[in-house]
């Protein structure tokens, strides 16, 4: 299997400076790449492959000793075949008929990552005190908070050094060997998601939205209101956007840090798992919806719930949705209430139940009559994905 290990870097000044020039020195070669792709098409009605890219860029680089050399040839190569992976997925889009964009030039602000070959001008050192240094080409060595261990059969394939306010990040990617999954020896619950209780579980727990973004509007709106007023293109307009896009991060990783101890929980503690075989545009395309549901973040629940599960040996099956909330979870009677009504009140057999605790049950017993004993992936072992950890 694949997965990040994503680690904080502390580079000092001048080690911030050269890794600024690395990334503008990636972000011009793609651009320059871009560029002479249009420019080959429209001269020859034909386009350009990578290889051919590939030599052309390698050539002008060994010709550039003060410049373009500076950057590592493997590093060079990756950013080449991005270009071609975004060409590739242009024209798959094209042949289905979806509406799609061309890929276009990045500027600084939509180019904040480059990428090498772990061992070719990138590598984890460790110092006599047993300190984390990871060695970057043209660079040094740099400090790196190596708050998690990655594991001795694992082996380090790329290394994805990644600007984010200011802050430089290394994302390892690694593959893992697949370990034989041990049968999970908990219980089972069904999950229902919502926005007025993120989580409804089958036992009759409810897990409160926190509701991030919005118990943060306040302070938000001054940020915003101050960077409005700022001019255009000045210091201080700059220092106000930074402001902004620092507490929409906060959010962002409280978001994150919840979901992944939530996850991890179900993960560790039940052998099998149930929820709804959700779609979520419909809250996302409601307005009236819109902001709650994209502060839940459950597609991200989803996500992390799915990777964890692999880990643990659980089983996660997701359920059609339709009736899940009408029909009683004792009698199996359809009882039709609208959605402001938030108990669930049984005339045939007199059960009354939190709404979503009614669903959560009908989820788990729809998970039980599932014939397969496949994950949500549609797979009986685990797949090879990439979820930073």
């Amino acid at each position: 299997m694949i997965r990040t290990f994503k680690y904080r870097l502390y580079p000092r000044e001048s080690q911030y400076q050269k890794m600024n020039y690395l990334l503008d020195l990636s972000r011009n070669v793609y651009n320059a790449a871009l560029e002479q792709r249009i420019n080959i098409y429209e001269e020859t009605g034909k386009g350009i492959t990578y290889p051919t890219q590939c030599k052309y860029f390698g050539d002008l680089r060994r010709k550039d000793h003060d410049g373009l050399s500076i950057l590592n040839c493997s590093c060079m190569q990756l950013v080449l075949r991005r270009l071609d992976k975004a060409y590739r997925a242009f024209f798959r889009r094209v042949k289905a008929g979806e509406t799609v964009g061309f890929p276009r030039f990045k500027s600084a602000k939509r180019w904040r990552s480059f990428e090498f070959v772990y061992g070719n001008g990138c590598k984890l050192r460790f110092d006599d005190s047993n300190r984390a240094l990871l060695y970057i080409q043209n660079v040094g060595e740099i400090k790196i908070k190596f708050h998690r261990q990655i594991p001795e059969n694992a082996k380090i394939k790329h290394v994805i050094l990644k600007q984010n306010l200011n802050k430089w990040y290394a994302l390892f990617s690694v593959e893992i060997p697949d370990e034989e999954i041990v049968v999970h020896a908990g219980s089972e619950i069904g999950i229902d998601v919502g926005l007025r209780s993120l989580l409804a579980l089958s036992d009759g727990t409810l897990v409160e939205n926190p509701r991030w973004l919005r118990s943060s509007l306040k302070e938000l709106r001054i940020k915003q209101r101050r960077l409005s007023r700022r001019k255009r293109g000045s210091q201080n307009r700059r220092d106000a956007a930074y402001q902004v896009a620092k507490m929409h991060d906060h959010i962002a990783n409280q978001r994150r840090d919840f979901w992944h101890k939530i996850t991890r929980n179900l993960a560790d503690t039940y052998a099998l798992i149930a929820i709804e075989d959700l779609n979520l545009a419909f809250m996302t395309h409601n307005h009236h919806l819109a902001l709650s549901a994209s502060d839940a973040g459950l597609g991200l629940f989803r996500q992390l719930l799915e990777g964890k599960v692999e880990e643990t040996g659980s089983q996660l099956i997701a359920v059609p949705p339709a009736y899940t909330s009408q029909r009683c979870s004792g009698c199996g009677e359809i009882v039709k209430k609208d959605l402001s009504i938030r108990v669930h009140s049984c005339p045939y057999c007199n059960l009354i139940i939190d709404r979503d605790v009614n669903a959560a049950i009908n989820i788990l017993n729809l998970a039980r009559t599932e014939p397969s004993e496949r994950n949500v992936s549609d797979c009986a072992v685990r797949v090879p994905r990439s979820s930073p950890l």
